[in-house]
This record gives C-alpha cells, structure tokens and sequence, in this order.
C-alpha cells in the first residue's frame, strides 16, 4: 500500500494514471450515447406494450362478462321460441339489469321467464293458501281478489328484486367512488394516461368495492375498443345510475372534446362527491330521531317504566299484606288474656 501511494510522487507514473484516465473518459464519452438507446423510442414501446396489455386484458373481460355470447340456456331457448323478449316489453330491463350488475343475454333471458312465470306460481300459491289452509274468512269476492294479488305480484317480483339489487350495488359503489377519484386523480397527475389510470385504480379499489373495480374494468375494456371514448363515459354514468358518475362522465367527456386538463377537473369532481357523501351522512344523522321514535316507545319506555315502577310495587304489595294481618293480631290478643286470667 505504501509502495502504491509512493507511485503518484514520480511524475512518470502520474502521467500514466492521467493519460489511462483521460482514454477511459474518451471512450465513455464516445460509446455512452450508443449505450443509452433513444428514451423517446423506449417509452413509446412500453407504452405500446401496456395498451396491448390494457387490450387483452379488456377482450378477456368482455369474454368473461358474457356481453357477446348468445343464452343457450333452457330459459333462454324457452324466452326464444315463445318471443317473451317482445310479449314482457320493457324499455327499461337492460338499464336495470345494467344498474344491478347483470349483464349480456343470460339475465335478460331469466328476466323474462321469471315474469312469465311466477305470476302462476304466485296464483298456485295462493289458491292453496286461501282454499285449502286459512281463507280468514273472506267472501267468494276477496278470495278471488286474493288469486289476483297473488298474480300481480309475481309478475311485479322480478322488478322489485332488482331494483332492490341495484340499489344495493349503486350504495357500494358510491361508499368508495370519492376515494376511487382521488386515486385516479394522483395516477391522472403522475402521467398515467386515463385508461392506465382507471385499471390500476380498479386493482386497487378491489377490496372496498368490486362492483366498483367491475365498472372501471369495463370503462377500459371501452375505451380501447369504442370509437368515441365518450360513449364509454356515457356507458359508466348509464351503468351507475348515480348523479356524482354523471357529473364525473360528463367532466371527463368535455375534457377529452376540449381538452381542458383532466387533473383539475378531478380534483373539483373529488371534492363534490365528498361533500355529497358527507351530506349523505348528515342526512341520515339527522333523520335518526324521528326514526328512534317509535322503537324507543315500543322497548325502551316499557322497560323504564317496569324498573321505576316495579319496586313501588312491591312496597304496595307489602303494605297491602301488613295491613291484612294486622286485623287478625288485634282479634287474637284479647282471647290470650281472657284465657291467662282463668288460668
């Protein structure tokens, strides 16, 4: 070590270490940029190779959700040949069906047999009901008034289980959207391009809400195969049905027409729907008492009265026995001293 340190005081050997130096650094310089390849050409190949990825990924989901495949199921060669589809017209069943998560020809098939059907095993139901169990005593009129209820709703049924469904899919979807639009806002701002922004957030709002993740996975599978990217926004507010998607869609859809910046129009739409989330909230604070009315008349005041009460009660019920027995004391103190003074 000593020897090496003692190199760099002759002057031959510095000029040695300075002119290998000097060739490392030519080198370096000259074969560097070589090295280094154009970034322009490798960000637009990765950017190529994740909207291929995107494309898959998007085909496959298409294929899993069934939106291109024909029912062949009973029910959907039933629906078929007995041409329910335009017997049971309803304009609004695809956007219901949309609303509640049930997609393609397969639910739209089940939709229709179940309106089909259950008006008579409603009607079987309640003929059995009314003539063979209990017909509470009702007149030959309300007995055949009840078949008809029992009719009715059956066919009413299926709307009301999915309205219901829907409103249950629409609630998770709106606990979780304003966190969801923060996080496509800080994808949006660190570069990502919309549709790399909608499918990380749809990985990773997967565990608050799936149906959430669900519809973001099928904006993607949109916006890579929709000629106008605007109908795949219009698609998700149709799909949601909520006015904070609808405000949201819209945004996003002037923003691609004019382009205006995406960021500050998501931070804008974040921040009303969590406004609208706490309004939500207070609105169902403040509704609280009136709802508590008449369960705390029902369980609470009975229990109070039964505990303020109840030992008051007892106080009677024993004043009542003290008294009782006092009469019969005062009858028999006088027999014992007429019988001490005969003794």
């Amino acid at each position: 070590m000593y020897d090496f340190l003692l190199s760099f005081s002759r002057p031959d050997t510095l000029a040695a270490y300075l002119v290998a130096g000097a060739v490392f650094g030519t080198f370096v310089t000259v074969f560097l940029p070589y090295l280094k390849g154009d970034k322009l050409e490798t960000r637009l190949k990765a950017v190529s190779n994740q909207r291929e990825k995107l494309r898959k990924q998007s085909r496959a989901t298409l294929e899993n959700k069934g939106l291109r495949r024909e029912d062949k199921s009973m029910m959907g060669n039933i629906s078929s040949k007995l041409n329910l589809a335009k017997a049971l017209e309803d304009p609004n069943v695809v956007k219901l069906l949309n609303q509640a998560g049930l997609r393609g020809p397969g639910p739209i098939s089940a939709f229709y047999f179940a309106r089909m059907a259950l008006p008579f095993v409603g009607l079987v139901l309640t003929f059995v009901y009314i003539f063979f169990v209990n017909d509470h005593g009702f007149n030959p009129v309300m007995k055949y008034g009840s078949l008809a209820f029992g009719a009715a709703a059956g066919f009413y049924a299926p709307n009301m289980y999915v309205s219901n469904l829907a409103a249950k899919r629409q609630k998770s979807i709106m606990r979780a959207f304003p966190d969801a639009l923060d996080m496509l806002l800080i994808c949006v701002e660190a570069g990502m391009s919309i549709e790399l922004g909608f499918n990380k957030v749809s990985q990773e709002i997967g565990t608050a809400s799936p149906e959430l993740a669900e519809e973001f996975g099928l904006t993607v599978a949109e916006l890579s195969y929709l000629p106008d990217r605007r109908q795949a926004y219009d698609n998700l507010a149709g799909r949601t049905g909520h006015e904070g998607v609808k405000a949201v869609c819209m945004a996003l859809s002037q923003a691609e027409r004019y382009g205006t910046p995406l960021g500050s129009a998501l931070r804008v739409m974040a921040k009303e729907n969590r406004e609208m989330r706490m309004s939500e909230a207070e609105k169902k604070a403040a509704a609280l008492p009136a709802k508590l009315t008449v369960p705390m008349i029902l369980f609470f005041l009975p229990v109070l009265f039964l505990v303020v009460l109840g030992p008051a009660y007892i106080q009677y019920q024993s004043m009542q026995k003290g008294n009782e027995a006092a009469p019969a004391l005062s009858s028999e103190a006088p027999q014992k001293i007429r019988s001490g003074h005969h003794a």
